[in-house]
């Protein structure tokens, strides 16, 4: 095959108010605010970001990375790029993260490796779940995704083994390490633009040595040099460093004009084996280790305090998010604002198989800060105010509960989704209360405002789910009613 598409030139990253750009598009033009696409997809471009900006310079320590700036990161990154221009390319000899050696596996649709789409025999609910034909900038997405995110399953065809006495295949593949069981939360700090946010998130050589979840440090890009098998020396490698897992190569992949070859490839290990992403956050405090999942009822926002508990001081049992961890330790005199972005994908597991099905959804949330803001009084504050209000979400479910059972009636559905609707009501005024959880008067006097809100959302809430319109409702409703006096009492 000739050479083309090079992913250098060719725009088919998405972002936000500019459509589709290239790679040296994203690295030339400091005007592009921020990724597009769904969440998967700005993880997986964003890690693709993180691991070209790392080949091209890793800073030696913080004074180093503060020397460089984003803006010159971004010009290493684009002389980067002109000098393995070739290694870019998605079709031709050397294809771009492909295996050409999977070419005898079965020849699969794109559909099959995209999880919003429906295949086989799955019904069809909405026009995003159809399959249609991908042009070279959505196959190029697609592989990106598949790089990290692909879901275990035998949708790939396991029957090809390229290490000679491999013996880590079955007929399904395991999960992409970027979406382990359930569906990982990922997070990234964000700046003003495109080149800031990924300055803001590079990593050190100090850094990456403290930490020793990566023995081999940053080592060397996958598209420098390809794995020739699942178990082969530079697999084994890859499987040890920073760039590794940033792109882990767990599917390989051969793409065609009709679909793609596509079979299983390294087995990274995970978060249980004390090896995960930076940006997921892991809690490595108790014997078993936990992880933030994703999860469409609780909204990211809602973990901001999980992300940021290395704030409070003396607290040992906290999750752990490296890629936040070391960006906020620096942020201060980087830049006066910045945003805390989470997402991921919900995803089941059942059999080995994984799929997305009932409350599955993509997630995601940003949350805009000021530097000077942060420490443990303003900290302390914001999770006061989150515990009161998981408190005003649990006296409602108790009262619609209390509603349905004077109706001699199970209320266990109406309670959840009435507070699923108060905290949906909350999210959109989340932001102010992030903004005013300082010690200032004027501070003081917009969180008394703001309870007031969230108040009247546990009212709209529960008369949205419990009617009033006979004699015997008015009566539950009445005796049921939410009272939020002490809430709105206590010292916000």
């Amino acid at each position: 095959m000739n050479n083309r598409f090079n992913l250098v030139d060719e725009p088919w990253i998405p972002v936000a108010d500019a459509g589709r750009v290239s790679l040296k598009q994203i690295f030339s033009n400091p005007e592009y605010r921020s990724l597009g696409g769904n969440p998967v997809q700005k993880i997986a471009v964003m890690k693709l970001l993180l691991a070209i900006a790392q080949a091209a310079e890793t800073p030696a320590d913080e004074q180093a990375w503060k020397a460089l700036g984003a803006d010159g990161l971004s010009r290493r990154c684009v002389d980067y790029l002109e000098r393995w221009h070739e290694r870019f390319y998605l079709y031709g000899e050397r294809p771009f993260l492909q295996m050409p050696a999977v070419s005898a596996a079965a020849l699969k649709s794109y559909g099959t490796v995209i999880s919003e789409v429906s295949t086989g025999n799955t019904t069809v609910l909405n026009q995003i779940q159809v399959e249609r034909t991908l042009d070279d900038a959505e196959k190029a997405l697609s592989l990106i995704t598949q790089m990290a995110f692909a879901l275990s399953g035998k949708k790939t065809d396991n029957s090809i083994t390229l290490t000679k006495d491999y013996q880590g295949k079955s007929k399904s593949s395991k999960p992409g390490p970027a979406v382990a069981s359930r569906g990982l939360l990922h997070s990234f700090l964000l700046g003003a633009n495109i080149q800031q946010t990924i300055w803001l998130n590079l990593f050190t050589l100090r850094q990456i040595d403290e930490k020793k979840m990566y023995p081999l440090g940053v080592g060397t890009p996958p598209w420098e040099k390809m794995p020739a098998g699942e178990d082969c020396d530079t697999a084994r490698n890859l499987k040890q460093t920073l760039l590794g897992r940033l792109i882990p190569l767990c599917r390989f992949c051969l793409l065609m004009d009709d679909g793609l070859h596509c079979s299983e490839g390294l087995a990274h290990g995970n978060y249980k084996e004390g090896i995960t992403d930076p940006s997921a956050a892991i809690n490595y405090s108790s014997k078993d280790p936990k992880a933030l999942w994703v999860d469409p009822e609780k909204r990211p926002w809602r973990e901001l305090t999980s992300l940021l508990g290395f704030l409070e001081q003396g607290k040992r049992e906290r999750f752990q998010c490296w890629q936040i961890d070391v960006g906020l330790s620096r942020v201060r005199d980087a830049t006066s604002v910045f945003a805390i972005w989470s997402g991921g994908l919900r995803v089941t597991s059942q059999a080995g198989e994984q799929y997305t099905k009932g409350s599955d959804d993509f997630v995601e949330s940003l949350i805009w800060l000021h530097s000077d803001m942060l420490g443990q009084n303003w900290f302390a504050q914001l999770k006061s105010e989150m515990s009161a209000l998981d408190e005003l979400a649990k006296g409602l479910y108790g009262r619609v509960m209390g509603f349905f059972k004077e109706q001699k009636v199970d209320g266990g559905k109406q309670a959840a989704q009435a507070t699923h609707l108060f905290w949906q009501l909350c999210e959109r005024n989340f932001q102010d209360l992030v903004d005013n959880c300082g010690s200032e008067e004027q501070e003081q006097t917009e969180r008394q405002q703001l309870r007031k809100k969230f108040a009247g959302y546990v009212q709209q809430s529960y008369d949205r789910f419990c009617p009033k319109d006979t004699a015997r409702q008015l009566d539950a409703w009445a005796k049921n009613r939410p009272n939020n006096s002490k809430y709105l009492k206590q010292e916000a």
